[in-house]
């Protein structure tokens, strides 16, 4: 069976790519150039809102590089979860920037769009029959959640896009999708063993973020045989190692062994890893198990308020000493000032130089830090209230007079002016269950662009 390469040129689409690296991964004549686009990690605020965490130039930059070169190789181009967050706001933006390259660049590539947002009648429908199941450790959830959610979307396999490679597609463009179904379903396509495919599009998904040193911005060639794959940095600098891959194979799994997605899961209990030479590595033996049943993961996000923050930092000993029992006093009279107001908010302190990244999970309860930054959040139902609560608390916690205080002017001090900062809409997430009993092919609109962009069937 011939070799399958496919070239990853970045971790993310946006994240860029050093030009060098991209020239040398298209000079080894890949198959396919293949790269995920999104991710949950930002949080929820990118799906709710409808916007990119990626910067729309920066994106057109690496995708210029990408089609311009498909083209002239006379490659495919497939791309995942859209726009950051895969809803359709996030696919439109991205179909939008595809389509400027093509005229600017006078390129004639057939694009077929996969539409990865469900609608909500379609999901209240399918609660009522019990096809809507918690993921761990997501709750029940009711119809008024589905309905509140702004977007919803299915993280998709790769039967989508095989439909789309079906249909002629030079580029497809797909929302929130399933990070190695992009770089798999080509291959899948011809034969080539799916558990292998996936195992490879889950480390070629992050590019060079598996070689060492790692980098999310670098290209990584993969080449796929009949019962191996072999990984390769395009950058000199890099190299992949059996550690790095082996590494990477448990990234973002509750399972060293067992990674679940669409249709069924990922077994790398019999995978093994070979140093081929200072720079590429061979894998063998992962396997896909198909499910007993199929199911997707859905993943929604609504709107919960507005928030302002304020962000400060203290170097007095005395104050950080006793800086659990400040915050506590604080909040105590921010409470008593504003009770007969009936305001909704949450008052949260970010602590960082004592536990502002790990808060109550941070086994150094003994920290040593000469000074703190102090990140005052709050989040309420409207900007008033919010700026009313960030200013009230930053201004208590300023002129707050501690214990053994030897200052009689302000405690902290702020890095900007103004102090306080709108920080806009908050977002949390409401849907991280699994969907079941579905057609995983055509429950996702595909489309031909013309058509998508028609609206038509």
């Amino acid at each position: 069976m011939k070799e399958f390469k496919i070239l990853a040129p970045t971790a993310i689409l946006g994240y860029g790519f050093p030009v060098e690296s991209f020239k040398k991964g298209m000079d080894k004549s890949p198959d396919l150039i293949a790269v995920d686009a999104g991710s949950v990690d930002p949080g929820p605020y990118y799906l709710g809102a409808g916007k990119s965490f990626t910067d729309r130039t920066a994106v057109k930059r690496d995708l210029r590089f990408m089609l311009k070169a498909a083209k002239k190789q006379n490659i495919p181009v497939s791309i995942g979860s859209a726009g950051g967050a895969g809803g359709k706001e996030h696919l439109d933006w991205n179909v939008e920037i595809i389509e400027e390259i093509l005229a600017e660049e006078k390129l004639d590539l057939k694009v077929v769009v996969i539409n990865s947002q469900l609608d909500k009648s379609y999901l209240v429908d399918k609660l009522e029959k019990n096809d809507i199941v918690p993921l761990f450790p997501a709750k029940e959830i009711n119809a008024e959640i589905i309905k509140e959610s702004t977007n919803i979307v299915g993280q998709m396999g790769v039967e989508p896009f095989i439909k789309a490679i079906d249909m002629g597609a030079d580029v497809i463009v797909a929302g929130r999708a399933y990070d190695p179904a992009v770089f798999a379903a080509h291959p899948i396509k011809l034969g080539y063993d799916s558990g292998l495919a996936m195992h490879m599009g889950k480390i070629l998904e992050c590019a060079s973020i598996a070689a060492s040193p790692g980098s999310g911005r670098d290209a990584m060639l993969g080449t796929l045989g009949e019962d191996y794959f072999i990984l390769e940095p395009m950058n000199d600098q890099r190299s992949c190692t059996t550690d790095s891959v082996a590494a990477h194979s448990l990234y973002e799994k509750t399972n060293p062994f067992l990674l679940p997605g669409p249709g069924g899961t990922l077994n790398l209990k019999e995978t093994t890893y070979q140093q081929l030479d200072d720079r590429r590595v061979k894998v063998k033996g992962s396997r896909f198990e198909p499910a007993d049943e199929y199911t997707i993961k859905l993943e929604g996000a609504a709107s919960v308020g507005k928030r302002t923050i304020s962000i400060a930092g203290t170097r007095d000993p005395i104050m950080i000493k006793q800086i659990d029992d400040i915050i506590k006093e604080v909040e105590l009279q921010v409470k008593d000032n504003f009770q007969d107001g009936n305001y909704e908010y949450t008052l949260n302190f970010h602590v960082y130089g004592k536990n502002g990244v790990m808060g109550a999970l941070e086994p150094n309860l003994t920290p040593t830090s000469h000074e703190l930054g102090l990140v005052i959040d709050v989040v309420a139902q409207t900007k008033e209230v919010a700026d009313t609560i960030c200013s009230f608390t930053r201004s208590t916690m300023l002129h707050y007079g501690y214990e053994n205080r030897k200052a009689t002017a302000g405690n902290l001090a702020f890095p900007y002016s103004p102090s306080d900062i709108y920080a806009g809409d908050v977002y949390q997430f409401t849907i991280q269950h699994l969907l079941k009993n579905i057609d995983p092919e055509n429950l996702f609109d595909t489309r031909r662009l013309q058509d998508y962009k028609k609206g038509v069937e």
